[in-house]
Parts: structure tokens; C-alpha cells; sequence
């Protein structure tokens, strides 16, 4: 390969180019950005940024080795022709490359009905939106209102609490964060909200915007009204693949990649982070996005990996996932994958009080934990985790599939006797290690 080109200008791709010279590639290197800024801390545009403790400059993410890329920022690219491997950009502009690292990411999810025209209602995804967010709160004193109860929307009022603003959070759904930690651990979080003052409005609708000169009133499907100096509109976020469009890729919740992170009806051609659908088979064949900040890093360097060595001797891509956050000083560790779970067992002793570990059970087989406020627990399971859900693959074609003995999809749900034993092991385990 002569030219590789990197598009997308936030950590997956900024990693994947690092690989790329890390393994000895000399050729032209290019890393086009749809951003006018360079790759930042994107978890810091919900805390820091917002709270002032952190600017532009704090968050930036300098690469680690010498990369002698030619960066084209501000240039989103319009259109990809695998066949003919061209890159189409706006003026007419077209690039050939020899690889491709597709590292487009996600863009905020829109709500409908959002008067978005309004200069007081946000989304929050890049730099420049944490910036505007910023100088919009500090510029008024009305209560902060956040759409959407997921981790985003959280840490955002976490932030408002810290400044001492009032703050308020409107979900479609209860408990805070139920989706992916469950009723239990998404209860406790819920409650550990309220309990800091935040006013929270879930299980409803808005029904109506009503924006006035001091505020946006927000009418509920319950009746309330909720007035806003700013809201926040953190709904969820959608892969960045419009641009490729036409290409004959499959674009179904992103891009649909093999095991290895090459990407489905294409030659020379990777994919990365956020934008990327893929099966880890640590888990199951059954390809999914992965959002998560570290997933971005070890994909970035991998599709690298995959993209050199070609898709015949490339090696299957299968992370353990591990993702954390803090609210209101409690911190949450993740691993594996929660949201895979038919059951929940708790992994800690009652006496453990707030500090509780619980496990996600499918199939017999331990495949998530999360914990609060107990990463010397969370360390030790993710050992377990990880033994339980050794990956084990068979090279066919190309592709790599999960050898027959390994469970699936349609293997039936564990019987009342079964997770009874279950837990019983797994505490026993808990016991000796912990």
C-alpha cells in the first residue's frame, strides 16, 4: 500500500493511524476530519468543559508517535467508491487510497418537535457544542433541563450540580439508565440523583415547546410544566454514515464489518469505534456497536492491525469491554456486555452497603458486571468474566465463526434450579477471591 487514508479525525482514527506507523507502514498516510479541531477528550465535553475546570486546549489528544500524516481538518468527505477505492469531497475534489480506515463515529440522535432553531436548545457531541453550552449557561441562571436519562444526560446534570445550578432531567423511561444497568442498580442511581437535587420528570412525553423571552417552558405528557434557561437534548446518537450512501456497504446500524474489522462488500478497506458493527466472538456472531471510549482505542490499533496484514491472515477483533463513569462522586465500572444479560445475581455480600457488584447472567454463563464504588471487586470479576467468555474461532473463508459447542441464540432461558446454581458458584468464587 502506498497511500492509506484515515477518515475520521476523533481517537478510533487517531489511534489507527499511530498503529499504522507503529507496524512499519512509510506510504502516504492522510486523516481527513469533518471538525475544525483535532481529536479531543470527547468524555470531558460533559464534565469539565462544561463545569470551566477544563478548555479547549486541556482536552486536545497529541499523538503518541511521530505520524507524519497530512490532516485535513474541516473537510468532510461526501462520497466513497470502493470499486474504483475514490474518495469524493466537496468542489469536485476526489483522493485515491489504497486502504481505508472508516472512523466517522456518531452524531446526536435528533428529537422531533425540538425547536432546535432556538439558540438555547443544544445537543452535545462536539467541542465547538460544548463550548456554546457553556457560555449559554453561564450567561443565564434558570434551571438546566437534560432530555434523555442515558449516561450522557447524567453526567450533564452531575455538572449542573456541581456548579450549584438548578437542573432537571426528562426521560421516556424509569429508572435512569435502566436500559443498560437494569431496575435494580438503575433504582439506585435514580434515587442517588434525587438525592442531590436534581428534579427528575420520567416516564413522560413532551407534549409542547412553548419558548419565551425568559425561558423555554417544556409541557409534559403528565401535566407538568418545566421551565428551562438551556436545555440539553441527549437522546441517544446515530452512526456517521451518510456520506456513504450509494456505496453498496451494508449501513444498517453502522457499518457491518467481519470479525477482523474488515468491512462487508469491500476490498482494503477497515472500520473503527463507533460507526463499526461488528460480532465479537468473545460473546456471539451476532455483529454490534460498541460505544464506548476504550473500545475506540483497542478498534482504532486493531483495524490498523487487520488492514496490513489483509483480511486472509487478520485476526478476529474480541475485546472485553470496559467502560466507567462518576455522578455525584459515586463511580460506575463496567465490563463485558450488561446489556446481553437474561438475568442479574448479585456478586457482593449485603454488607457490602452501597459498594455492590452485580453480575449479568445469559445462558449459565456470567457475560457482564458493573459495580459501584468497588473497583477491587470489579478488577477481580472482570478476571472471571473473562475466563467465562473466552472467545474460541475457527478460520473459514475469511470469516471467523463461533465453534458449534459455544451457546446461542437459541438455546432456552436458565431455569429457576439453573441460575440457584449458578449464583451459588459464583458467590463461592466470590468467597475465595474477594
Amino acid at each position: 500500500m502506498e497511500h492509506i487514508v484515515v477518515v475520521g479525525g476523533g481517537l478510533a482514527g487517531l489511534r489507527a493511524a499511530e498503529r499504522l506507523r507503529e507496524l512499519g507502514f512509510d506510504g502516504r498516510l492522510t486523516i481527513f476530519g469533518s471538525e475544525r479541531h483535532g481529536p479531543y477528550h470527547r468524555p470531558a465535553l460533559s464534565k469539565g468543559m462544561l463545569t470551566g475546570e477544563e478548555h479547549p486546549r486541556d482536552v486536545s489528544l497529541p499523538s503518541y508517535c511521530e505520524l507524519d500524516a497530512v490532516w485535513r481538518l474541516n473537510s468532510p468527505v461526501r462520497h466513497l467508491d470502493p470499486r474504483r477505492r475514490l474518495l469524493q469531497l466537496p468542489g469536485g475534489e476526489t483522493v485515491r487510497y489504497d486502504g481505508l480506515v472508516i472512523a466517522t463515529g456518531v452524531e446526536p440522535r435528533h428529537l422531533e418537535g425540538a425547536p432546535f432553531q432556538d439558540p438555547r436548545v443544544h445537543m452535545l457531541r462536539t467541542l465547538d457544542n460544548s463550548i456554546t453550552l457553556q457560555r449559554n449557561i453561564a450567561a443565564s441562571r434558570g434551571p438546566v433541563v437534560v432530555i434523555g436519562g442515558g449516561f450522557t444526560g447524567c453526567e450533564v446534570a452531575c455538572s449542573m450540580v456541581d456548579i450549584g445550578r438548578e437542573v432537571a432531567i426528562v426521560g421516556r423511561s424509569a429508572p435512569l439508565l435502566g436500559n443498560v444497568l437494569g431496575k435494580d442498580l438503575g433504582g439506585r442511581l435514580t434515587d442517588l440523583h434525587r438525592h442531590h437535587g436534581v428534579r427528575l420528570a420520567l416516564g413522560v412525553r413532551i407534549l409542547h415547546w412553548v419558548p419565551q423571552r425568559y425561558g423555554i417552558a417544556l409541557h409534559l405528557s403528565d401535566g407538568q410544566f418545566i421551565l428551562a434557561a438551556a436545555v440539553v437534548v441527549s437522546v441517544g446518537s446515530v452512526p456517521s454514515v451518510s456520506w456513504l450512501r450509494g456505496s453498496d456497504l451494508v449501513l444498517e446500524d453502522g457499518v457491518l464489518c467481519e470479525a477482523t474489522c474488515h468491512v462487508v462488500g469491500a476490498t482494503d478497506v477497515v472500520a473503527a469505534g463507533d460507526v463499526a458493527r461488528w460480532p465479537n466472538l468473545r460473546f456471539d456472531n451476532t455483529p454490534r456497536r460498541v460505544e464506548h471510549w476504550l473500545n475506540a482505542v483497542e478498534m482504532g490499533r486493531h483495524a490498523a492491525e487487520s488492514l496490513l496484514a489483509g483480511s486472509r491472515d487478520a485476526r478476529p477483533f474480541t475485546p472485553m469491554p470496559r467502560f466507567w463513569s462518576e455522578q455525584h462522586g459515586v463511580r460506575i465500572m463496567a465490563a463485558g456486555m450488561p446489556k446481553l444479560g437474561t438475568d442479574t445475581i448479585p456478586l457482593t455480600a449485603p454488607d457490602r452497603g452501597d459498594r455492590v457488584v452485580t453480575g449479568y447472567v445469559r445462558e449459565g454463563r456470567l457475560i457482564g458486571i458493573v459495580g459501584l464504588d468497588n473497583p477491587r471487586a470489579v478488577l477481580a470479576w472482570t478476571d472471571e468474566l473473562e475466563r467465562q467468555t473466552q472467545p474460541r474461532t475457527i478460520p473459514t473463508r475469511n470469516r471467523y465463526l463461533r465453534t458449534p459447542d459455544e451457546g446461542s441464540r437459541s438455546q432456552p432461558r436458565m431455569s429457576a434450579g439453573e441460575r440457584e446454581k449458578t449464583q451459588f458458584l459464583l458467590k463461592t468464587q466470590l468467597r475465595t477471591r474477594v
